[in-house]
């Protein structure tokens, strides 16, 4: 039977420890996984899985839902939702990255997923020269703009993908796991897709996702998480 998902387990060198839980690494389109495969994974020894959910929030439930039935993660791996998203306060630029504190679905009513181990990621992406943004990453179902971006802002959010929001859910809804959100801005407020400049600062997103791929595995050594 083929698999509707996309889901590539990349092994570590020979000190791989095979008892650690892999490293589930979650994003949406092709372009984001082609920036995460072809980054450097720092001399990290432990297994990850590279997960491409496809696009929106049903897809990415579904696809972490199916990681996890079919043993392609375990109960205790830890999970990364990243890729590219927009963002929402003024002078953010193309490029920045945002770590979120929590991720909230699209529809009325979701409640909030906690990221409550991201001290390591920050410091590692600021180590790194990374101009990083904190806060609440919003969920959405379709491209947002305009007037609607500014609500969401409003509202408390730093920034809004598709599908942040819907794995952090799905990969929690079995019971607690370490889970981030790692997310690069392709575009802002002043910096939207549909302006000049768009490829410019895709390319700069392209690059700055590619570089931060040793932060996910800096992350996943600093859990500490319990062996079998």
């Amino acid at each position: 039977m083929r698999r509707s998902r996309s889901a590539a387990a990349v092994r570590g060198g020979h000190g791989a420890r095979p008892q650690e839980p892999p490293l589930l690494v979650a994003c949406a389109l092709g372009i984001e996984r082609l920036a995460l495969r072809g980054g450097d994974r720092g001399g990290a020894s432990a297994p990850a899985v590279m997960l491409r959910t496809g696009m929106g929030p049903r897809a990415a439930s579904d696809a972490v839902t199916h990681a996890l039935r079919d043993g392609s993660v375990t109960a205790r791996a830890p999970v990364v939702a990243t890729g590219f998203c927009a963002g929402l306060v003024p002078g953010m630029l193309p490029g920045d990255v945002v770590v979120a504190e929590s991720a909230r679905g699209h529809l009325p009513g979701a409640p909030d997923v906690p990221c409550s181990d991201n001290g390591p990621l920050l410091r590692a992406l600021k180590e790194r020269g990374v101009t990083v943004h904190t806060g609440l990453l919003r969920g959405s179902d379709h491209v947002v703009r305009g007037a609607e971006r500014a609500g969401l802002r409003a509202a408390g959010a730093v920034a809004v993908d598709m599908e942040s929001a819907a794995t952090l859910a799905a990969a929690t809804r079995d019971g607690g796991r370490p889970v981030a959100a790692v997310r690069v801005i392709v575009d802002a407020p002043e910096h939207e897709l549909v302006r000049i400049g768009t490829l410019r600062g895709g390319m700069s997103a392209f690059r700055v996702l590619r570089s931060i791929l040793p932060v996910f595995f800096e992350w996943h050594r600093s859990l500490q998480l319990p062996r079998r």
